[in-house]
């Protein structure tokens, strides 16, 4: 499985209105049917250059799946973000593959 992390620090003067584009923008992502799910996050480590940081975790459906998102959907779906929050947005990205997974059952 791999998990596909975006990072992005925001400028505290636009976080309202990115959090409602993120909003929008994940399930459009979603949409392309690459991805299984989401998750997005607040990081909670206080950030030299202000601002908050989040995380959105997309996991996809396969590593070709990514490929075909990287191929056919990316740049269209990344460069709304880069049109509407230019300067006021640092993002990165970067693939994880799960290892394994643990979870807590309750007798």
């Amino acid at each position: 499985m791999i998990i596909y992390n975006v990072t992005v620090n925001v400028d505290d003067s636009v976080k309202d209105e990115w959090l409602h584009w993120i909003k929008v923008h994940i399930p459009q992502v979603l949409a392309t049917g690459k991805f299984l799910e989401a998750k997005l996050t607040r990081v909670l480590v206080e950030e030299e250059l202000g601002g908050t940081t989040y995380s959105i975790q997309y996991r996809a459906k396969s590593r070709t799946a990514l490929e075909e998102y990287y191929r056919d959907h990316a740049k269209r779906l990344q460069q709304d973000g880069l049109t509407r929050f230019a300067d006021k947005t640092l993002a990165f990205r970067t693939e994880l593959e799960v290892v394994d997974e643990f979870t807590v059952s309750f007798n």
